[in-house]
């Protein structure tokens, strides 16, 4: 370890100059840097208190801690980002238009990078439990984008974090898939297969220097379960365990993938605990809260993630059990985690939340009536068109019932009616496989449809002449310009809008 230079975290950020682009280790907050990117915040308001120029292009795993984006986007220090955020300060900038902010699949960004379809980033920030001479890092909660970054940059920062055991060495897969035409098949046949390296591997001259940091991860706790969220998840694990009872699921079961969030926690805790769903392994992104618990239970047999998104209590409690996760935890670069192949291949049941859908499947889970971006795609593309079969919840109103979730046409479409299966909310399940558009928009008011929107919605597909899909040009964002205007859908007449 002498061979590499120890500095402050102010030392580090002074490396970085106004118009580079930094690549940052982590996925969402989990192994995401912290005083290197405060030190750059600071760096940028000293920069501009003088009247000068500073800010940098950012690219990450997905979202970050505050320490990362909220820090450099309050220091007005971020002039492109991409390709996940979930941070309020961030948000607020990318759509005022501060931020050039460029939203993509995840698994798509590490080819991205390698293909130079963006920019290539100058230096690469990582967090890392250990390292050595050679190196060799240890990685912490998370591997990202790590692998790409810490091999296209020309400089690299680690930030050696001690609140991370340097016993996490083991928990990695570190595996850079090679670019076309020289690309073979991953050879990952079951969620708990591995098949790279332990550590990442970085040319020591690269490694400028090493700042010590002894701070945890920003992940905040999860909200507790409500009615409206264990009744999507209890409809979830009987959905699944009837098309199991029903054969169209081998016996044996097939892995599953759940997004990140409240819902996704809460309905992975309804799975495990449905006594006709055997006992399953995960090939996902994020694993949270509950793939813990259920471990413990014996109900996860097997996680397969690209980041321990696990709140501090949850993160306290592994860090002092390794050896029980050691041979149930593996941690990958998200261009594995998220990869069409492999989902492919091991038939994922795909599971993710919805912004809101229309009447005939397609789901926006990315923007706001349309134009404001919330936090981005994130992983669910990579899994919803590859999947044994996808699902997407979502509770079927909004901001006390002011908002019907599901809509005459969704205001940007993310997933296409072609990729969503599956439909639930708290109300009730629209399995839409092979049906026709006018059967899967009665299929999903029928079912999912809060009761106070439902008569809304039969009305507005009265109002569809002739067509295999039933729209009226006129009326289909009728609820959502009738929320533009007087902040309830529920005030929305159809003869305002009809053709």
């Amino acid at each position: 370890m002498s061979n590499f230079k120890f500095v402050t975290a102010e030392e580090a950020a002074s490396y970085i100059n106004h118009g580079d682009v930094v690549g940052f280790s982590g996925f969402t907050a989990a192994g995401s840097p912290k005083v290197v990117p405060t030190a750059l915040a600071k760096r940028a308001e000293e920069f501009h208190s003088q009247g000068k120029e500073f800010k940098i292009g950012v690219f990450t795993g997905a979202s970050t801690g505050d320490s990362l984006d909220g820090a450099l986007a309050r220091a007005k220090a971020v002039s492109s980002r991409s390709p996940y955020q979930s941070n309020k300060d961030m948000r607020s900038g990318l759509n005022s238009g501060e931020i050039d902010y460029f939203d993509l699949h995840l698994s798509t960004l590490a080819q991205s990078l390698r293909n130079g379809f963006v920019k290539r980033p100058k230096f690469a920030v990582l967090e890392v439990c250990d390292f050595n001479e050679n190196g060799e890092v240890v990685l912490t909660t998370a591997v990202g984008i790590s692998p790409t970054i810490a091999r296209l940059a020309d400089y690299v920062i680690l930030e050696l974090n001690r609140y991370h055991p340097k016993e996490l060495a083991g928990f990695h897969d570190i595996y850079e898939i090679n670019d076309p035409p020289h690309r073979r098949e991953i050879p990952i046949y079951k969620a708990s297969d591995r098949i790279g390296i332990a550590t990442l591997k970085i040319d020591p001259k690269k490694i400028i220097c090493v700042v010590e940091s002894n701070n945890p991860d920003e992940v905040g706790g999860f909200t507790p379960v409500d009615e409206v969220t264990a009744k999507i998840g209890e409809n979830v694990a009987n959905f699944l365990a009837s098309e199991l009872k029903l054969g169209k699921i081998p016996k044996e079961f097939v892995p599953l993938q759940s997004g990140v969030g409240n819902i996704a926690n809460a309905l992975l805790a309804s799975l495990g605990e449905h006594p006709d769903i055997p006992a399953f392994e995960m090939y996902t992104e994020v694993i949270q809260d509950s793939v813990i618990k259920l471990m413990r239970q014996g109900r996860v047999k097997f996680a397969s993630g690209c980041s321990l998104t696990v709140s501090a209590e949850v993160l306290k409690e592994i860090y002092s059990d390794l050896d029980f996760f050691r041979d149930k935890l593996v941690l990958r670069p998200q261009e594995l985690s998220n990869n069409p192949e492999i989902a492919r291949r091991l038939g994922l049941i795909s599971i993710n939340t919805a912004l809101e859908a229309d009447i005939f499947g397609n789901v926006n889970s990315t923007h706001v009536l349309g134009s404001r971006m919330m936090n981005g795609i994130g992983g669910s593309g990579d899994f919803t068109r590859n999947s044994y079969f996808s699902i997407f919840t979502t509770p079927s109103t909004a901001k006390g019932g002011k908002i019907s979730a599901i809509v005459p046409m969704v205001s940007h479409n993310d997933h296409s009616e072609h990729s969503v299966k599956v439909l639930i909310t708290e109300h009730g399940v629209a399995d839409l496989r092979g049906t026709s558009p006018r059967k899967r928009a009665e299929l999903i008011i029928e079912n999912c449809v809060a009761p106070e929107y439902k008569q809304m919605l039969w009305d507005y597909l009265k109002l569809c002449g002739p067509g295999h899909t039933p729209i009226n040009l006129g009326a289909c964002f009728g609820m959502h310009r009738t929320f533009a205007k007087t902040g309830n859908m529920m005030d929305t007449k159809w003869e305002n809008f009809a053709d």
